[in-house]
């Protein structure tokens, strides 16, 4: 679905803190075409999960999709 493609987690459970809790994104590594982003606990700094952002070419202009 096309819609969800640019979703990004605000919250995810932490099982070190055992709750629900706020993330920061921080980015792990460039590739080609796109960036690997870990989400990481606010609180106790824990690595709860990954996200792949894919870059859109349009001509000779790369546009973070």
């Amino acid at each position: 679905m096309k819609q969800f493609e640019s979703l990004r987690a605000t919250e995810l459970y932490c099982p070190k803190c055992k709750s629900l809790k706020r993330v920061n994104e921080k980015l792990l590594l460039i590739i080609p075409g796109g960036e690997i982003k870990a989400y990481t606990c606010e609180r106790c700094g824990e690595t709860l999960g990954t996200h792949q952002e894919n870059y859109i070419q349009q001509g000779n202009i790369v546009i973070p999709g």
